[in-house]
């Protein structure tokens, strides 16, 4: 698919979870039980703990992430803002144009998408889209990519918003939707009346703030000892 067909996408009430929310840190020890979760850690983590600022320090040089990618998605913040809504339908109408993406959002029992856990879902993910444009990537905004990786997981997915849905989304799926997030927001940051090279600049910073982000999603999906 290429990029103009994903920016293209009509706006539709549909999207997969990249959802934002709140987490704390476990300061337990890792001691692990057979299934590879932490004993100790506090319930609202699952067992697993976020990473620390000084370990994200190393995944930034790792991606190289750099101040100035930072200050590029802080450029971005103004540009993207008024657009956040369509951005947004652009994700939503391109998994629900995908019956196996739309899967995860419906109800097993009837097939039938669920409008309400979907409005809760797009609305934690504008508030995704603007916290990382602020490029604060302090031990809150970790915490939060843990949770948001824990909504996707069958640990927690649906418990958040009660949602009669599908009850684990697939590894493959969240690496997979690195590319449509990404690609699609080249045409809203041209928005913003900068220059070729700050367009190109503000789309490097946001490729390597997804990467490092959908990094940290996949933490529940692996044993603490192999994250």
């Amino acid at each position: 698919m290429s990029r103009s067909i994903l920016a293209g996408a009509v706006a539709a009430p549909i999207l997969l979870s990249l959802s934002a929310g709140c987490a704390t840190v476990s300061t337990a020890q890792p001691s692990l039980r057979p299934d590879g979760s932490i004993i100790g850690a506090p319930r609202s983590n699952r067992g697993f703990e976020a990473i620390s600022e000084s370990e994200l320090a190393l995944l930034k040089k790792s991606v190289l992430f750099t101040e100035e990618d930072a200050r590029y998605l802080r450029m971005s913040k103004a540009v993207l803002s008024p657009h956040l809504d369509e951005l947004l339908g652009v994700w939503y109408g391109f998994v629900g144009a995908n019956e196996h993406l739309l899967y995860y959002f419906s109800s097993p029992s009837t097939g039938d998408p669920q409008p309400e856990y979907l409005a809760r879902v797009r609305e934690r993910f504008g508030r995704w889209v603007l916290e990382t444009a602020d490029a604060d990537f302090d031990q809150a905004w970790l915490n939060r990519q843990l949770e948001i990786g824990l909504r996707h997981h069958r640990i927690a997915k649906n418990t958040t918003d009660d949602a009669d849905a599908a009850a684990h989304i697939p590894l493959r799926y969240m690496i997979a939707l690195y590319y449509p997030v990404t690609a699609t927001m080249e045409p809203f940051l041209a928005r913003g009346g900068h220059s070729e090279e700050d367009v190109r600049k503000m789309h490097a910073a946001w490729e390597k703030a997804v990467l490092m982000s959908a990094i940290l999603w996949v933490q529940p999906y692996t044993p603490p000892r192999d994250f």
